[in-house]
């Protein structure tokens, strides 16, 4: 039907005809997609997986990555595609379009086990396809591929990479700014020592606030991982957690999923469970727990995801509502508490949700210190509604940073981010948020700040291999891997 809408009435018709809109309400396409299914690293040094981790070669779901089962919808595209990297980014955007869509801005979420502890010739083979997909050219090696891709139609504005904090140390950071990559997803699972022993982590949680530290010092935007209901932890540890995860300086990470346990056959928690030896929390607790949860969640962190998307019928213990996020927030409704998470503000949540849109904008600034640095948060926000507009993340670069272009007196920008329905490359629309100039406000903030309070000789920038190009018309240039501005 979309396709057959004349060119003339698509402005008109396409926000009415456009499927699942929510799947570009922040102003971007995500794209998922899979590496080959593999070993998890750590069986090599603690001689198993995690008591709870479901899939990878060895598992009853032998045909899927590592943590997942192969009938996750991500899952079932990457084995259609027999994991090509290529297929599964150009079948996911042409069914994107089709749904009606702007694909002008991609975002790849590199999904499917540990992608640094792969071999690197098969890291750069995937990553090179992935920028292929996107302009076209069929490259000899990655510096070609994202050479091209800087230019082509469809912009890569970012990547995410899920990892393990052994795995996100200096060398793999250097790799993954090669990459293009500008966001990494590490499973943390529990500020407990204790746990991250008992569940066969194969890390220490003081490896997690050292991968925090280097990562943050390289620019990267951290989500972490959290997982609620592991075993012999509790309802009050489980709140203390997720306290001191959001309040000690040592996390503080700027993004979470929250990954309420589960049980699922072939796994050592499985075992335990058929054995009475772990029972999970009752749904009405569970959803009271997630709720409490997302009250705490400060302004500047955004909750990506608040279940796994393994299908119910593999799940034989845990969540049994798909939809726990909602029943979460009315959960909150009820008790009175609110959740200022950064998703649940968005300009363009709000507009697909409540049909709010912010009136009266104005610039806030927030600051905080996280992980042995100093940050600042900038966003234009309708206050009276609490809509967010746009946010941009600054960090004075610290002392440990591996990166020698962000050496000496440096500022870095993380994320610059404006809300509400992706709008083309070149486009405009007075209706929507983009491209109406927050975007260079925010950073004209940044440079004052950097150059008055950090007293910082340049400010740099973590850029998307596709949004150079929108850098360069404010006067940065490529300097390494990031976009550099002498102050």
């Amino acid at each position: 039907m979309i396709a057959a809408v004349p060119e003339a009435d698509r402005d008109a018709l396409l926000p009415k005809l456009r499927a699942k809109p929510v799947r570009t309400a922040s102003g971007i396409a995500v794209v998922a997609v899979m590496s080959k299914p593999h070993r998890c690293p750590h069986i090599a040094t603690t001689g198993n997986i995690c008591v709870y981790c479901p899939g990878g070669p060895d598992s009853d779901f032998e045909y899927s990555t590592q943590s997942y089962t192969g009938y996750e919808p991500t899952s079932m595209r990457a084995i259609r595609a027999r994991y090509n990297p290529y297929v599964q980014a150009r079948s996911r955007i042409d069914q994107l379009k089709r749904l009606g869509h702007s694909v002008d801005k991609v975002e790849f979420i590199l999904m499917g086990g540990t992608f640094m502890s792969l071999p690197a010739d098969y890291r750069d083979y995937f990553i090179r396809n992935l920028h292929d997909a996107l302009s076209g050219h069929t490259s000899a090696n990655v510096e070609e591929a994202v050479s091209y891709s800087e230019h082509g139609t469809i912009k890569c504005i970012g990547m995410t990479i899920e990892t393990r904090p052994d795995y996100c140390l200096g060398p793999h950071l250097r790799q993954m700014l090669y990459y293009g990559c500008t966001r990494l997803e590490i499973g943390v699972q529990s500020t407990y020592e204790d746990v991250a022993r008992d569940t066969n982590r194969g890390h220490t949680v003081a490896a997690v606030a050292d991968c925090f530290c280097l990562a943050k010092d390289a620019g990267f935007k951290v989500v972490a991982h959290m997982m609620p209901d592991l075993p012999n932890v509790g309802i009050e540890r489980d709140m203390e957690s997720f306290r001191e995860f959001f309040e000690n300086p040592a996390f503080r990470a700027d993004g979470l999923k929250i990954y309420p346990t589960l049980v699922i056959r072939g796994t050592g928690l499985y075992e335990l469970w058929k054995t009475g030896r772990y029972r999970n929390y009752p749904p009405e607790l569970l959803v009271d727990i997630i709720a409490r949860i997302l009250s705490m969640v400060p302004p500047w962190t955004r909750v990506y995801r608040v279940q796994r998307d393994i299908p119910m019928p593999l799940v034989t213990s845990g969540v049994e509502k798909g939809n726990l996020r909602e029943l979460a927030l009315a959960r909150m409704e009820d008790l009175g508490l609110k959740c200022r998470d950064v998703r649940t503000r968005e300009a363009g949540i709000q507009d697909i949700h409540h049909k709010i849109r912010p009136e009266e904008v104005e610039l806030i600034r927030r600051d905080y210190a996280a992980n042995e640095g100093w940050e600042t948060f900038l966003s234009y926000e309708d206050t009276r509604q609490d809509i967010l507009v746009g946010l941009l993340r600054l960090r004075k670069c610290g002392r440990n940073t591996t990166c020698p272009e962000l050496m000496g007196r440096c500022s870095i920008v993380r994320e610059l981010h404006v809300y509400g329905t992706a709008v083309p490359v070149h486009g405009r629309d007075a209706d929507k948020l983009q491209h109406q100039g927050y975007g260079t406000l925010l950073m004209e903030e940044a440079e004052r700040i950097a150059r008055r309070e950090h007293r910082s000789k340049k400010l740099a920038v973590i850029s998307g291999v596709g949004t150079r190009h929108y850098y360069r018309k404010l006067g940065y240039e490529l300097e390494g891997p990031y976009m550099v501005k002498y102050l």
